[in-house]
């Protein structure tokens, strides 16, 4: 069983977990020394965590890249801040400097899911000099400008406009257990339609409670999940992504500069966004040159947990294009999860 390092390191004030593994190496140590350079960072979303990149992680480290996974502050075991509600998308962009920082990393290819591509897109306009690529899933970048035309087209009782309130999601969560908030979320969040209550209806209350969780997520994930925001708590996770406001980049939006891959799911609620279609077909390539889109088939939202081996191929195709190590791609569907 490949065992995925757990660490804690002091970036800003605050005591951050970054899991780590790789560069796994069988027989190849001249290939493999070459790429234990090429570091590849994994960003998650929400309602996920670092454990939410395990498959990639493994995936990665078995082509021989060195794969790191960062809880973001205020997630999973990374220390919460003093001041949960005053978190903003900058403070994560900050907290990834400072990682790279530690660990004397001067570039690498940053892969971002939901608010993580967010994340991602943001650090690459700020720190170019930083990042060789941009891997995305679920959400291409959307700059924060366009993100009120886009957004705020959904009715009112859209998930993404209740949790905006502040106490309205907190009042929602707070009748159940933990596990269970992050269940119905998983559940919602893997269907194709945008959770939306009606006015007296609360987002939870949209998931029966005798509704089963997808075929790809165990209990034994959902414990992990729930035991990790457990001890996290939601402060934070509803500060950002749902009440931040956007990273400021001026009037003038700069395009993305490296090569980019985004990996959609046909049957993601994300398509459904009033607008979105048309944005992936006609606007993101203005923004983000030297993008290429992947559509998966029956691919949800999570699809780096649906399709392990699928993703991890994608990945790691745009990888090697992207880099110069000579890495055979043999095995990988074998070594697509943890084992």
């Amino acid at each position: 069983m490949y065992h995925i390092h757990q660490n804690f390191v002091e970036i800003r004030g605050l005591s951050l977990h970054i899991a780590e593994l790789g560069p796994i190496c069988s027989g190849a140590d001249v290939l493999c020394a070459a790429a234990a350079a090429t570091v590849i960072v994994f960003l998650h979303g929400f309602p996920e965590i670092w454990y939410s990149w395990r498959h990639q992680m493994v995936g990665v480290a078995n082509a021989g890249y060195h794969a790191i996974a960062p809880d973001f502050r205020g997630y999973g075991l990374s220390q919460v801040p003093a001041e949960p509600g005053k978190t903003t998308f900058q403070d994560l962009i900050d907290d990834l400097v400072g990682i790279l920082d530690h660990y004397k990393i001067p570039k690498a290819f940053v892969v971002g899911k939901d608010f993580g591509a967010q994340v991602a897109y943001n650090f690459e306009l700020l720190h170019p000099d930083r990042v060789l690529g941009v891997v995305t899933l679920g959400i291409p970048y959307v700059p924060g400008a366009l993100q009120t035309q886009l957004y705020g087209q959904l009715p009112e009782g859209a998930y993404l406009k209740r949790w905006m309130i502040p106490g309205r999601a907190e009042a929602d969560f707070g009748r159940f257990k933990v596990k269970t908030v992050v269940k119905r979320i998983y559940i919602l969040f893997s269907g194709n339609e945008i959770p939306i209550a009606k006015e007296n209806q609360e987002i939870l209350d949209l998931v029966n409670k005798s509704s089963p969780l997808p075929p790809w997520l165990t209990n034994k994930d959902l414990k992990v999940y729930a035991s990790l925001y457990k001890k996290s708590g939601f402060s934070t996770p509803l500060q950002v992504p749902y009440r931040a406001s956007p990273v400021d980049l001026g009037t003038i939006i700069p395009k993305v500069s490296v090569p980019a891959l985004l990996i959609m799911g046909d049957d993601d609620y994300f398509f459904k966004f009033p607008g979105i279609q048309q944005y992936l077909a006609s606007g993101v390539k203005q923004f983000v040159p030297d993008l290429n889109v992947t559509y998966m088939s029956k691919g949800t939202h999570f699809v780096q947990e649906q399709f392990p081996t699928k993703v991890n191929r994608l990945i790691i195709k745009f990888l090697k294009k992207h880099t110069k190590s000579l890495m055979p791609l043999e095995g990988l569907s074998n070594h697509s999860s943890m084992r």
